[in-house]
């Protein structure tokens, strides 16, 4: 239990930097009630070595005191953050917060004047005693309350700045990998190809397949800025991206689609099912004799994408590069990440949709 307050606490305000706020506080406290009762004659100094003397005691008493006010304080503010945030609610939350700091206030500083009376009996009247340093443990706690509050302000628009620009870092990596994995020479060098052996052959189908190849080209561009893609949009640019891989492989490469009307408004990454088909493609034979099925299917929140295993023998290990980028995208816009798994002698990918009005629950 202790160690999950040490957690709550230092995700408001590390506890390196509290504890040298409480350490400095106390002592400046100290310093101020010491001189103050002097200049009064409230408590008057006797010598030097009497005011080191009652600092060094003060400070014994008031940092353990600073620590025990500190942490409720922290607690309550991790409470109201959740419960009353300053967005929403504002009123009832200067009135409770308010209620809590002198609470506290209070009774830690009978607990510590009762503590300080126990070593050292007060010369004065104990009940002025407990008044008194309820006062001054009331106005210091309000300032203290106060000066949380703006620190955890502080660090928190701090964290969300440093977090937005490495986001915003991440997502211009991104979209310089997406851009690069459909411009990469080898798969332009072979739609060329097939192109160019298309055009003598065939005219009607060079044009079909300069069409579906700037349909291709165009869906990059239009979505390499977005964080996310309907799905419906993700199959049409599938189709077009299939055409262009059968028309090299023939009819050794197949695929079937089978998902509810319903979940074509979901969305997810764009170029999501792009990666996932490359993937297939490039690590699998596709010939004759061992042709490719690919199949696309849905399970409620999910697409699932499979193929039948059949590794190609010369290829180099599968680095999974396209596969993390994948689920690094992801990352940004949900908490429900994708899933590659071999089955039953099939490659299977699980990709989650979401839902673009709640994020969450199943297609209507």
């Amino acid at each position: 239990m202790a160690i999950n307050l040490l957690k709550r606490i230092n995700g408001l305000i590390p506890l390196p930097r509290l504890i040298r706020f409480l350490i400095g506080i106390s002592v400046a406290i100290q310093l101020i009630v010491i001189i103050y009762n002097n200049l009064s004659g409230f408590y008057p100094l006797q010598n030097f070595t009497h005011f080191l003397l009652r600092l060094l005691r003060g400070v014994l008493l008031t940092v353990p005191a600073a620590v025990l006010i500190a942490v409720p304080d922290l607690l309550i503010i991790d409470w109201m953050n959740r419960r009353f945030p300053w967005s929403r609610r504002v009123m009832p939350r200067v009135l409770i917060q308010f209620v809590a700091t002198l609470a506290i206030a209070v009774l830690i500083s009978v607990l510590m004047t009762l503590t300080a009376n126990s070593i050292t009996p007060y010369t004065e009247d104990l009940d002025l005693v407990l008044l008194y340093n309820a006062l001054i443990y009331s106005v210091v706690n309000i300032i203290i309350m106060g000066v949380f509050e703006a620190w955890i302000f502080y660090f928190r628009s701090a964290e969300a700045g440093r977090k937005a620009e490495a986001l915003e870092r991440e997502l211009t990596q991104m979209r310089f990998e997406m851009l690069k994995s459909q411009i990469n020479p080898h798969f332009m060098f072979n739609s060329l190809n097939v192109l160019s052996g298309l055009i003598e052959k065939d005219v009607k189908k060079a044009q079909e397949f300069i069409d579906e190849f700037s349909q291709i080209y165009r869906y990059v561009l239009e979505t390499v800025e977005q964080p996310t893609s309907t799905l419906g949009k993700e199959l049409e640019f599938m189709r077009s991206y299939l055409f262009l891989q059968q028309m090299r492989h023939g009819d050794d490469l197949t695929w079937s689609v089978n998902l509810p009307a319903g979940m074509l408004d979901l969305v997810m990454p764009p170029l999501s099912l792009q990666v996932v088909l490359e993937n297939a493609i490039k690590h699998n034979i596709v010939n004759h004799s061992k042709p490719l099925h690919i199949e696309i299917g849905g399970d409620e929140m999910t697409l699932v994408v499979s193929n039948r295993l059949q590794p190609k023998i010369s290829s180099s290990g599968s680095t999974g590069v396209g596969l993390k980028n994948l689920t690094r995208r992801y990352s940004l816009i949900t908490d429900r990440l994708p899933q590659f798994a071999i089955e039953n002698d099939h490659f299977v990918a699980r990709l989650p949709l979401i839902n673009p009005e709640n994020n969450e629950g199943p297609y209507n």
